[in-house]
């Protein structure tokens, strides 16, 4: 299954979300790996608190949930995602 207005395929696992594929957007860029959790609120601000910074702040993904880009305290990038069906922009 594509998102409509970029190259980005859903990976279903034996019927639950496993994540996604998206085409680089340009050479340099990384992998990021998401970490599902209850709030992205919270997280974000426990990982602040623990050293990190939100490179991409809170945004919604409507109808299937919102994300947050974080880095590490060794400049990692790392998102978190928490599902909520009732996403809106």
């Amino acid at each position: 299954e594509s998102m409509p207005g970029m190259d980005y395929t859903m990976i279903d696992t034996f019927g639950a979300p496993g994540g996604g594929m998206m085409k680089r957007m340009h050479p340099e860029q990384q992998i990021i790996n998401y970490i599902g959790v209850p709030s992205v609120d919270e997280y974000a601000a426990k990982a602040e608190k623990l050293g990190g910074k939100i490179i991409v702040p809170k945004m919604a993904v409507p109808g299937m949930g919102y994300f947050v880009v974080c880095l590490d305290t060794e400049n990692n990038a790392f998102g978190i995602w928490e599902m909520d069906m009732k996403a809106k922009e």
